[in-house]
């Protein structure tokens, strides 16, 4: 992708406006408009323009040492050397042209350069923003070979009209399973995104919004996305506020991939006043009224490929070349034929064959021509035939159960039926059946809607008429037969309950439904409630997943020996019982069961990576085993109002994330006993936290801290500056700040230890605060909370919001890395004379004694 900067100068008062012709660099053309000659600069102007209509060019106006407003109304000196060249030209068809070109280019963002700031400063900001606009921006997966993708976007893009900043256009996309939707939103994306002030797309708005709390997390994506930032939203509502007040005033591209209702559009962008002039909206869908509902700007169809672009694409999958071999040309026009132009079934059926032998390729098109056209999913079945038989159940297991599941999850439960996962993984991404994505630090499998569908086809044809001797259950009216009837000894392996809107929730049990069951390995109830809970589960379960678990324990003989995934969700689960040993297990979950009173021993679980016990608002107390389980990830307590003991120490060697947010009975946080080098985001947000360890200083390889909203803690361990790779620090503690006993020396004459293990001294900010007796115009003890930390490098992002500041220390400007400064209802606070150099940010809203703000 190219690029185009422009500068724009005052006039003839610039060093630079003497030069007739414009200077070129490597990357970009740098176009110096001086208006004593100036013709040929703004015919280049008009190309440029043109290029980026044309060629996707991203421009970058530089307004030197004049403002936009005059560029764009041709006003002041800058108006005045325009006027005179319009004199000496007498062209008014041509200086039309060239005030509509000025009037675009001063509409795009750009960099104005005022009297008093300096070149070099203004440079730096310039590149920082080539390096994260282009340098270091990773552009989304499209597709191996993208045939067809340029001509299907070109009549899209016009309709974008990204050259215009006055409006905000929603433009829908629309087609059947499998047509290219996600793979033309993906290019468009890549190519138009760095233009915009912030962007995000999200992907499978259809799948996620489905989830408990699935909206939510698509809202805390997008904010993440556009923003920079983690608000975590935890209410539809709420995040629909916050998007609507945080992004209004900002140009985005936001893109909304396989919507299928409407309250997804509605609550992800409702409004488009929800969003700043110039942003631009995307969606995607299968249902071409629901783009009719959501008025949007323009739909646009599309189409399936034409016969030359079929074959083409067939032909690179199935040879790697644009054209088949001669021998194998007519064979390749009759597959193309049954593909019926569709890029999912060509780009399936090309890998298939590929390598296949003419006479393979003749007994492949004899199955063919016995699969009704109309079916591209039977097609599809081909590929699934080429499979061994555990490669088979690995596909029907994802397709029915484990399509966006965590690759490492599905792995552990493939293994353990000795499928050999890591060959039939392989085999089955070769084979286009599946795909891997990477999303954060973690890995997830995804399949098509149409091979889901061939899949769920192939089990339903075990048995069409009787459910129970099929293998897996999806259609909620097949699993109300077999669980309400109870028919038997069955063939069921596995069953997904997942109840469509408007369908009765309630599902009347049999008693011996479940002891029917012996080969059940896999059950997951998304929706249903049941009028009461088994009294037999298989002891061959791997994932048990039931939301709104009808009873407080599960049955009494269930060991869950084999158990790999176990999630309960709005369940009346209270207790698991001695016998319950999943040594197996790599994932808990536990949300919102409102009995839940203690996490038990956990100790036999030393496979556990994910403990996630979330808004468990009886929740008091998590055993002393689960601070010792070296393989956990992920421990997850948000929400828990009342827990207020957890284990006394943490040896937790694999742990990234440690969500204690919303734990408001917690006052106590454990010692840390090793060095946690994994540990990346320390969440204690809204805890009843009086101080943090002297063994903090383990965490060393922590990046992200917030503490706001900890109304009780009153100090911090001066091993805090052993964290050397912290970036984001959230310290809005109202507290925090407050005298208990004045220091008398300065805090950087104290020698702290680095062992906390003897007793370091701990830094007491709460002594370094405003007593009632002092003054509290000048005098600023906080100075020394910045000392203590203004060796971290790292530090970029820094919230004080809340606290009783008075004035910012002038060591703030030692903060060299700090980029984002929150200063939000410091109501105390009356100066600010000196900021960090790299400083972009600066918070102060609701500081209402603030009266001296630094000149920058």
């Amino acid at each position: 992708m190219t690029s185009s900067s422009m500068a724009f100068q005052s006039g003839a008062s610039s060093s630079s406006s003497s030069s007739s012709s414009p200077s070129i660099c490597p990357w970009s053309h740098h176009v110096f408009l001086s208006f004593r000659e100036s013709r040929w600069c703004l015919d280049e102007l008009l190309k440029i323009l043109d290029c980026k209509e044309t060629m996707n060019q991203i421009v970058l106006p530089i307004f030197y040492d004049v403002d936009p407003s005059e560029v764009r109304h041709q006003k002041g000196i800058f108006g005045e050397s325009f006027d005179k060249l319009g004199d000496k030209l007498k062209d008014n068809t041509k200086m039309q042209k060239w005030k509509v070109a000025l009037q675009r280019v001063a509409d795009l963002s750009g960099f104005p350069l005022a009297k008093f700031r300096k070149e070099s400063e203004f440079i730096q900001e310039i590149i920082q923003w080539v390096e994260l606009r282009m340098v270091n921006q990773t552009p989304l997966s499209v597709a191996k070979y993208p045939i067809g993708i340029a001509s299907r976007i070109r009549h899209i893009y016009q309709h974008l009209s990204i050259g215009k900043n006055d409006i905000i256009r929603i433009v829908g996309i629309f087609g059947t399973g499998g047509i290219g939707k996600t793979t033309i939103s993906n290019d468009i994306y890549n190519r138009i995104s760095s233009q915009f002030e912030g962007s995000c797309f999200l992907k499978d708005v259809r799948e996620i919004s489905k989830q408990v709390g699935g909206l939510i997390k698509l809202q805390n994506t997008l904010l993440s996305d556009i923003l920079g930032t983690c608000l975590d939203v935890h209410d539809i509502d709420r995040g629909m506020n916050v998007i609507r007040h945080r992004v209004c005033s900002k140009r985005v591209l936001l893109i909304l991939d396989d919507v299928d209702e409407l309250v997804q559009i509605e609550k992800l962008a409702g409004d488009r006043d929800w969003f700043g002039s110039g942003s631009r909206i995307i969606i995607t869908t299968r249902d071409r009224c629901l783009l009719d509902n959501s008025k949007v700007d323009s739909k646009h169809e599309v189409m399936i490929l034409d016969d030359d672009e079929a074959l083409q694409l067939f032909s690179l999958h199935a040879f790697e070349e644009k054209e088949p071999p001669k021998n194998y040309m007519d064979l390749s026009k009759q597959v193309t034929k049954y593909a019926q132009g569709l890029p999912l079934a060509l780009t399936v059926l090309g890998s298939d064959l590929k390598g296949q032998s003419i006479h393979q390729w003749k007994n492949a098109l004899d199955k063919y021509k016995n699969i009704p056209n109309s079916s591209i999913q039977k097609v599809l079945l081909v590929s699934y035939e080429g499979l061994d038989d555990t490669e088979r159940e690995m596909f029907l297991d994802i397709a029915f159960f484990f399509k966006g599941e965590p690759l490492a999850n599905v792995m552990k439960i493939f293994d353990s039926y000795d499928f050999f996962p890591n060959h039939g993984i392989k085999r089955l991404i070769d084979k286009c059946l599946i795909t891997i994505t990477i999303e954060g630090s973690n890995e997830y499998v995804r399949m098509h809607d149409l091979l889901q569908d061939m899949g769920r086809e192939i089990v339903r044809l075990e048995s069409p008429k009787e459910p129970s001797k099929r293998s897996r259950l999806w259609f909620h009216k097949d699993i109300r037969e077999v669980l309400e009837e109870s028919m038997g000894p069955n063939e069921i392996e596995g069953i997904v309950l997942d109840l469509p809107e408007g369908e009765e929730e309630m599902i009347s049990l049999h008693p011996e439904a479940f002891r029917h069951m012996k080969r059940l390995r896999i059950f997951i109830n998304r929706n249903a409630r049941f009028s009461c809970a088994p009294n037999y589960l298989s002891d061959k379960l791997r994932v048990f997943d039931w939301s709104q678990y009808p009873v407080e324990s599960l049955p009494r003989n269930f060991q869950g020996k084999k158990l790999i995934v176990f999630r309960m969700s709005h369940s009346l689960i209270k207790e698991l019982g001695d016998r319950f040993k999943p040594k197996n297990l790599t994932t808990m979950d536990f949300y919102n069961c409102q009995f839940l009173e203690k996490i038990p021993d956990l100790s036999s679980i030393s496979n556990l990576k994910e403990l996630t016990v979330r808004d468990c608002t009886r929740l008091v107390e998590v055993h002393d085993s689960v601070g010792s389980l070296e393989n956990l990830f992920t421990l997850d307590f948000g929400g828990c109002s009342k827990l207020q003991i957890l284990p006394r120490s943490l040896s937790l060697r694999s742990l990234c994330v440690l969500n204690l947010t919303q734990c408001s009975s917690l006052r106590y946080f454990p010692k840390i006993e090793c060095k946690m080098k994994f540990l990346r985001a320390l969440l204690l947000y809204g805890t009843a936290i009086e101080e943090l360890p002297l063994s903090i200083g383990n965490l060393v390889g922590l990046q992200y801290l917030y503490l706001s909203g900890c109304q009780n803690l009153l100090r911090l361990p001066i091993a805090c500056i052993q964290l050397q790779h912290l970036s984001r620090l959230y310290l809005g503690c109202p507290n925090l700040v407050k005298e208990t006993s004045l220091r008398k020396e300065p805090l950087h004459e104290v020698a702290p230890s680095t062992n906390s293990s003897n007793g370091s001294t701990a830094l007491q900010v709460s002594n370094l605060q405003i007593s009632c007796s002092h003054s509290e115009s000048n005098f600023f003890p906080i100075s020394s909370f910045f000392t203590m930390f203004n060796s971290s490098a790292s530090l970029e992002f820094l919230n004080l919001s809340w606290t009783g500041l008075v004035s910012l220390p002038t060591s703030i400007k030692e903060f060299v890395a700090l980029t984002s400064l929150y200063l939000c209802n410091c109501e105390k606070l009356e100066e600010i004379i000196e900021l960090p150099p790299n400083i972009r940010v600066v918070d102060v809203t609701g500081c209402k004694s603030l009266e001296r703000f630094l000149e920058v």
